[in-house]
């Protein structure tokens, strides 16, 4: 079974970049396609964007309008959100999430793992 620990969140100013990083130990983390979503106070958890298990494949939901890049280093077991251009509707905590299988979700459903999450916050 994995386990996935993110890093990377804080206080950004808007416009500002965070990079956020997802580290998996207990598997590699070739064996699983995965995500992030995030989460604003009282909101649903939202999808942001998944990645294949190659890292060949991409999706990324409407709003990242390519602000947002999903990356992966499988040899580091670590998968990066990158967050260029963010705005004050982009604090939320982050979570990572992975499944098994070659291409990702982009529901809260599809992902049968999941991080602790980091918390983004950007001040205007």
């Amino acid at each position: 079974q994995v386990q996935l620990v993110e890093s990377g969140g804080g206080l950004v100013q808007a416009g500002g970049s965070l990079r956020l990083s997802c580290a998996a130990s207990g598997r590699s983390l070739s064996n699983y396609a995965m995500g992030w979503f995030r989460q604003a106070p009282g909101k649903e958890r939202a999808f942001v964007a998944t990645i294949s298990r190659s890292g060949r494949d991409t999706y990324g939901a409407d709003f990242v309008n390519g602000r947002f890049t999903i990356s992966r280093d499988n040899a580091k077991n670590t998968v990066y959100l990158q967050m260029n251009s963010v705005k004050p509707e982009d604090t939320a905590v982050y979570y990572c999430a992975g499944r098994q299988g070659l291409l990702g979700g982009i529901t809260v459903t599809d992902y049968n793992y999941w991080g602790q999450g980091t918390q983004v916050t950007v001040s205007s």
